[in-house]
C-alpha cells in the first residue's frame, strides 16, 4: 500500500483540524520540510485478551481479522522501513481464550517479546491469575510494565514494574508513564490484594510534569486502561477526562472500553494545548500507528497516523 494514501498529516500547530472534513493529505505537505525533520514512530495496541490466532472465517463480527503472526509481520514491515520505533501496549494481554486458561499469559508475553514491545502497561484483567500468577509469568516478558497509580509495595510485584520510563530515538527524548483503573470492584481483592489505587488525574499530572519539565522530555505519553468515554458516567475518568483536567502530555494511549477510534482524537488541556488519544479497539483486530515529525529545535512539526486493520492481506 502507498503509504500516501492513507497517511492524514496535519501541521503540529493546528492539530484541532483533526477533526475537521478537510485534513490535509500527505500529498498537499511541503514534503522538503520533512526530509529534514526527524521522524519518531508509536505502534501500540490494548486489550488484546489473548487472541493470539486470527478469528474463524465463520465468525460473524470479525471473520478472518487479528492473529499475532500476522501484526508481527506487520511490525518488522515498518521496522524495515523507519529508524525509530516504539511499540507499546495498554494493557489487558490476558484472558479471552484457552491459551490463557492453559499457560497463564506465558504465551502472550513470550509473543509480545518476540514482537520486541517497548512497554506496556497493566489493565484489570492482567489481575485475573493474581498477583502471583502475574508474577510467574512476568520473566517471559522482555519489556517493562509501567504502573503509575498502583502501588505494589506490600506485594510480591514490589520492585517488579515502574512508575515512568524515558526512550531515546535519534535525539528525541520520549517520557512514559501509565495509570489504571480502579480495581475495587471490577477485581476480586483476592486478586490484587495490597495493591493501592491512585487517582489517574493527580497521578498523571505529577508524572507528566515531571518528564516533560524535570526531565526534559520532547513527547510524553500516557499509557491509559480507564477507559475512552463513559457516557451513562460523565463524572467517571476516562481518557477524555484525564486529557482535559492534565498539562503537559501529548499523547494518550488507552484502553479498557474496546473503543474503535477511526482516527486520533484531539482535545484541549488545562493550558488550552492539544493532547492526542488513540485507542484502537480490541482482540488485536487493529495496529494502531501514529507518526511524529520533529523540527531541528525538537518542536513537533507534523503529525500522521494509521490505525491499520490485521487481516489476511497481511501475509504471515
Amino acid at each position: 500500500m502507498n503509504r500516501k494514501s492513507f497517511l492524514k498529516t496535519v501541521s503540529g500547530g493546528t492539530l484541532a483540524m483533526a477533526l475537521a472534513p478537510n485534513i490535509l493529505m500527505a500529498e498537499e505537505l511541503n514534503i522538503s520540510s520533512l526530509k529534514t525533520a526527524k521522524k519518531l514512530t508509536i505502534l501500540h495496541t490494548n486489550d488484546q485478551h489473548s487472541r493470539i490466532e486470527p478469528f474463524d472465517s465463520s465468525y460473524t463480527r470479525n471473520p478472518n481479522q487479528g492473529g499475532f503472526a500476522r501484526r508481527a509481520t506487520l511490525i518488522q514491515q515498518i521496522r524495515n522501513q523507519e529508524s525509530n520505533v516504539l511499540l507499546l501496549d495498554s494493557g489487558d494481554i490476558f484472558q479471552g481464550t484457552p491459551y490463557f486458561n492453559f499457560f497463564g499469559g506465558e504465551l502472550e508475553f513470550k509473543l509480545m517479546s518476540m514482537m520486541k514491545y517497548d512497554a506496556s502497561t497493566m489493565g484489570n484483567h492482567d489481575f485475573d491469575n493474581g498477583l502471583d500468577g502475574f508474577l510467574k509469568v512476568l520473566p517471559n516478558a522482555q519489556f517493562p510494565f509501567i504502573c503509575s497509580n498502583y502501588d505494589f509495595k506490600n506485594t510480591v510485584l514490589d520492585g517488579k514494574t515502574t512508575p515512568y520510563k524515558i526512550f531515546s530515538k535519534d535525539g528525541i527524548k520520549v517520557g512514559l508513564f501509565g495509570v489504571g483503573i480502579e480495581l475495587k470492584g471490577l477485581v476480586g481483592k483476592k486478586q490484587y490484594g495490597e495493591t493501592v489505587y491512585s487517582d489517574p488525574v493527580d497521578v498523571a499530572q505529577h508524572y507528566a510534569s515531571f518528564l516533560k519539565n524535570d526531565q526534559k522530555c520532547d513527547l510524553v505519553i500516557c499509557l491509559s486502561h480507564i477507559g475512552y468515554d463513559y457516557q451513562d458516567e460523565p463524572d467517571k475518568v476516562s481518557d477524555k477526562i484525564l486529557a482535559s483536567r492534565t498539562e503537559n502530555i501529548d499523547l494518550i494511549l488507552g484502553g479498557h472500553t474496546h473503543t474503535f477510534l477511526p482516527e486520533p482524537q484531539v482535545f484541549k488541556n488545562k493550558q488550552g494545548k492539544n493532547v492526542l488519544v488513540n485507542q484502537v479497539g480490541w482482540a488485536g483486530l487493529l495496529l494502531g500507528r501514529i507518526d511524529f515529525f520533529f523540527d531541528p529545535n525538537k518542536n513537533i512539526q507534523h503529525i500522521s497516523w494509521n490505525n491499520q486493520a490485521i487481516d489476511s492481506s497481511i501475509i504471515a
